[in-house]
Formats: C-alpha cells, sequence, structure tokens
C-alpha cells in the first residue's frame, strides 16, 4: 500500500482529468442500463396488443441511450487511457532522473539490462494501474452498485439468487489473483536476465566474434529465452482457467433466475418486461465481473511491476548537493588535498592514505604509479564522482561539497580511464555537455586532440556517425574524441586520466604539445602509466598503496633514483626492445 500512496501522487496534476474520466464512466454505465428498462416497458406495453408506432418509439429510445452510452464510452477511454499516458510519461522521466544522479558504485551493483527491463516491461505494467484498471474497476463499482437496487425493485427473491454465486466468483477472483501476483513477480524477475544477457552480448560483441562464441551465445539465450517462454505459459494457464470458471459460475445465476423466474412470470407474480429486465441486467454483470478478474490481473501485475521500481527509488543517491547549498564565486582551478585518507566500505583498508596536496591554479600535476596504486581514486574525487569525506577536498579554499555539482562539473574537463562514447556524430560527441558549440570550436578541440586528419578521412567527416559505445573508431580515436570533448567545454580544470594510452608514442607527442598550450593558462590533473606522457609536468607525484612516495618534477625524481626512476629506465628499455 505504500507503494499505491506514493504512485498516488503521480494524479495529482491530472485530478481535473481523472474526475472528467469518472463522471464520464457513470453517465455511460447510467444511460446504459435505462435500455433494459426502455425494452422491458415495451414489451409489457406490447404484450397484448402489438403496434408499430409503439415499437418505433421505443425502437429509438434505445438507439438513443446506446448512442449516449457509446459517446460516454469514448469520451472516458479518451481521457482516463490518455492521462495514463501522461503519467507513464512523468513516471520515466522521474525513473530516468533518479538513474542519472547516482553515482558509479549503484551501476557497479545493478546490472544495466536489468535496470532497462524496469523502465520498459516494469513501467508498461505499471501504466496499466493508471488507466485500464481505474477505468474497469469504476465500471465494475457502478454497475454493481446500480443494478443491484434495481433488480431488488423489480423482483427481490429472483435477486437473491445471485448471492448465491456471486461469494463463489469473488473466491475465484482472490484465489487467482494471488497465483497472477506470485507468477507475475517472478517473470519480470527473469526478464531481466534476459535483458542483461542481450545487453551484454550487444555490447561485447567484438568478444563474442573473436572467441568464436556465436552459436554458444544463442543457445544460452535460446535457453533463457525458452524459459520465460514456459513462464509466461503458466501465467497463461492462470488466466485461461479464471475466465472460464468465472463465466460458469455466472451462467449458474442465469440457471437460477430461469428456473425460479418463468414460473413466476407465468402465475403471473411478476411481468413479462420486469423478467426480460432482470435477464438483461444479468446480462450486463457478466462483463464487470469478467471484467473484475482482469482488474485484479492487471493490479497485480501492476504492484509487482511498481514494488521493482520502487525498489530502485528508494535507493537514495550518495553524492547530492548538500543542504543550502549556493552557487559560489567562478572557479580559478586551486586544488587541495587535506590528509585525505578514503574507505569505501567501512572495515575495509583504505584506498587512499594522508594524502596532502596543493595545486596552484594553473599549474599541471601528474600523478604515476603501479595499477591500484589509487591515481584514479585521486582523480575522482574532485569532480566528486567518488565522494572524499568532509574537509578533505578542496577547489578554491572552498570544499567540494559546498559547490552546487552542477558549477562544480560544468568547470571540469573529465577524460575518463574508460572511454565511452554516444550513438551520434563525431561533432555531437564532441560538442557533448557544451551549451553552445559552434563548428569552429569544434574544429578546434579536434585539432588539439590529434583527431582532425582521422577526420578528413571520414566520409562525412564531422558528420560521421559513431556505432554505440563508439565501437566503428579505433581505441586511439576513441581516446582522442574523449580529449576533444574535454577541451571543447573550456574547462578551468582539466583531469585526463590515462586518456593517452590507446594512442602510440609519436602521436601520443603531438596531442601533448598542443595540450600544453591549453594547459597553461587552467589547472591539469593527469593520470598515467607512461613517463613520456608526464615528464613534462610541473609536479610528479608518484603513488603506492594510496599513499604518495615520492614529488617533484621530473629531473628531481630521476636524481632521487627512486621507484620513479626505476619506472622510468624500465620504460626506456621496453622501448629499445620493441624498436630492435
Amino acid at each position: 500500500m505504500n507503494d499505491l500512496r506514493k504512485f498516488a501522487r503521480y494524479f495529482l496534476p491530472y485530478k481535473v482529468s481523472l474526475i472528467t474520466g469518472i463522471l464520464c464512466i457513470l453517465a455511460g454505465v447510467i444511460f446504459n442500463l435505462t435500455i433494459p428498462i426502455i425494452v422491458g416497458h415495451a414489451i409489457d406495453a406490447n404484450w397484448t396488443h402489438i403496434t408499430w408506432s409503439k415499437l418505433t418509439i421505443s425502437a429509438l429510445k434505445v438507439l438513443g441511450a446506446s448512442f449516449v452510452s457509446g459517446a460516454f464510452l469514448f469520451l472516458q477511454r479518451r481521457i482516463l487511457i490518455g492521462m495514463s499516458r501522461h503519467v507513464e510519461y512523468d513516471l520515466r522521466q522521474d525513473f530516468y532522473a533518479h538513474l542519472v544522479d547516482q553515482p558509479l558504485s549503484f551501476f557497479h551493483d545493478h546490472r544495466t539490462g536489468d535496470l532497462m527491463a524496469r523502465a520498459t516491461n516494469d513501467l508498461s505494467a505499471v501504466r496499466q494501474l493508471a488507466g485500464p484498471m481505474i477505468m474497469y474497476t469504476l465500471q465494475t463499482i457502478f454497475v454493481v452498485v446500480l443494478i443491484l437496487p434495481l433488480m431488488f425493485m423489480l423482483n427481490w427473491r429472483l435477486t437473491l439468487l445471485l448471492f448465491i454465486t456471486m461469494p463463489l466468483v469473488s473466491l475465484t477472483v482472490k484465489f487467482f489473483g494471488q497465483q497472477v501476483h506470485i507468477r507475475f513477480e517472478k517473470i519480470q524477475e527473469f526478464f531481466s536476465q534476459i535483458t542483461v544477457r542481450a545487453q551484454e552480448n550487444f555490447t561485447g560483441v567484438r568478444v563474442v566474434r573473436a572467441y568464436a562464441q556465436e552459436d554458444a551465445e544463442m543457445a544460452e539465450f535460446e535457453n533463457l529465452n525458452r524459459q520465460y517462454a514456459e513462464r509466461n505459459l503458466s501465467l497463461v494457464r492462470i488466466d485461461a482457467l479464471m475466465r472460464p470458471l468465472m463465466t460458469f459460475l455466472i451462467g449458474i445465476g442465469f440457471v437460477l433466475i430461469v428456473w425460479v423466474g418463468v414460473p413466476l412470470a407465468v402465475r403471473g407474480e411478476m411481468s413479462v418486461g420486469d423478467f426480460a429486465v432482470i435477464n438483461m441486467y444479468l446480462s450486463r454483470l457478466i462483463w464487470p465481473l469478467i471484467a473484475l478478474g482482469y482488474v485484479v490481473n492487471l493490479y497485480q501485475r501492476g504492484t509487482a511491476s511498481l514494488k521493482r521500481m520502487h525498489a530502485i527509488f528508494a535507493i537514495k543517491p550518495a553524492i547530492t548537493d548538500v543542504r543550502g547549498v549556493v552557487p559560489q564565486p567562478p572557479i580559478a582551478g586551486e586544488i587541495e588535498f587535506r590528509n585525505l585518507t578514503l574507505t569505501h566500505r567501512v572495515g575495509d583498508e583504505p584506498v587512499l592514505q594522508n594524502i596532502n596536496l596543493t595545486i596552484p591554479a594553473g599549474q599541471t600535476v601528474a600523478l604515476v604509479g603501479r595499477t591500484g596504486s589509487g591515481k584514479s581514486t585521486v582523480a575522482n574525487l574532485i569532480p566528486r564522482i567518488l565522494e572524499a569525506p568532509e574537509g578533505t577536498v578542496f577547489i578554491d579554499g572552498i570544499s567540494v561539497r559546498n559547490y552546487p555539482l552542477a558549477q562544480l562539473r560544468a568547470s571540469i574537463g573529465y577524460v575518463p580511464q574508460e572511454t565511452f562514447l554516444f550513438s551520434d556524430s563525431l561533432a555531437g560527441n564532441i560538442a557533448f555537455g557544451v551549451d553552445k558549440a559552434d563548428q569552429e570550436k569544434i574544429e578546434r578541440a579536434a585539432e588539439i586532440a590529434g583527431l582532425s586528419e582521422d577526420i578528413s578521412g571520414f566520409p562525412e567527416g564531422f558528420n560521421t556517425l559513431v556505432g554505440e559505445r563508439g565501437i566503428t573508431l579505433s581505441g586511439g580515436q576513441k581516446q582522442r574524441t574523449a580529449i576533444a570533448r574535454a577541451v571543447a567545454r573550456d574547462p578551468r580544470i582539466l583531469i585526463l586520466d590515462d586518456a593517452l594510452s590507446s594512442v602510440d608514442t609519436y602521436t601520443e607527442e603531438r596531442i601533448l604539445g598542443r595540450l600544453r598550450e591549453v594547459m597553461n593558462n587552467r589547472t591539469s590533473l593527469i593520470v598515467s602509466h607512461r613517463v613520456s606522457t608526464i615528464k613534462n609536468a610541473d609536479v610528479i607525484c608518484v603513488l603506492d598503496d594510496g599513499r604518495i612516495i615520492e614529488r617533484g618534477t621530473h629531473a628531481e625524481l630521476l636524481a632521487l633514483g627512486g621507484d620513479y626512476a626505476a619506472l622510468y629506465e624500465r620504460q626506456l628499455l621496453e622501448e629499445e626492445l620493441a624498436a630492435i
């Protein structure tokens, strides 16, 4: 019920539509229920003396009531189903915004395919709660509430016969509804597995082909798909059994009314017209009672999916604007780490220990060290991709937590270790995150990143479409596109996290030569495992096990003869061996 209360707030902007739709349902039911009364009066009026004029008038009344009832039926569907689409739109927007606000750790714990299943299949089931379920539920309620008093007025004894079968219908709906809820929840969870499998195969298509695993992956997907179909068929069997059983129980009600009602009409204890009206009302009860089973089905599916969606909504973003945060003065670029010690989880070993480092505005600082030494972690703390302890990371003397996230990240150009490109043109990928990026700015960023020559060789130049995750580009082209994207923002702080690992040393030198012009007037942090990438930095910090063990210029660190010098000599040797 708590999930439904949260869901109910999505109806507030559309309360006028909801009320109007409810009134249309009520009006449609009322006009529809007048038709049996008109027919009953026509039968009694013509029972002894039939005239064409009376029959014509009665027929016109039936047609008029049917037309008005049909008009209200159209309006209720138009209004309520339309409202459900608006609710679906709002819910999808909120779900997407909630996912976008989540930190990286959230996506490590939740698979992309599962999230996509919740955003599509589950959301579609939830929409049924907002439209069809409301419509059919109210139709059923209005029909039952209005028909039963009318039937009591016509003949209370025949009406009481319905209460022999109606409790059986209710028990049937309750039993099968529970079965639907349990099975549908498991089906949705299994659908997430299929989505995850497909998403991983599409994303990793190069690996699948490289290892000739197409047939194996298709066989595995076929197995999952078959299990999914079998689970759905078990749900279909429940639904297929529920409706005929309900129809049978309602049919018993018909038999009882005919069995008892015909003798009453023959003896004159009730008119033939009234007997016909009761039978027509009973016919009109059939669809609402069958619809009740459909409504329960929708409710159980919708609430199961709503539960899965709210499980994601319940996860609060770990990194958000602190309460009361206000815009700060424009960022100049000084970065400071004060006594920074960081652990990812309570009880774990620290990944960073006692880091103290000040980077003056406009200076270039490089981080180097073996894999797992904490270099990328330090870089990720500046734009708050990872959250540092309070009072440990500052920009221009202000804690990064006191900057609005939008202002902080808008001032930073960040090239992450894992390059990601969107299914867009090269120009669109370079201009991503830039409010106003004209062609000249895009071309200049591409030139600085050493991408211009590659683009000139593409048939459509900057309009060349990039496949999903940049699959149509080489690793080096993807990295250079990401660098161009960061440069195009003209940021005050530039972070390059192993951004040149996929290019050769010759291309690297050319790119760095152009980047030095960009880095001269802005703060730059370069993370790399190559000495050649960082040797011209103002300060080089060597990390090991989360600690800064050496710092200084390239020349100073070589003279020190420590870890940095050993790394430099090893890489020189590797280059010499590669050249042989």
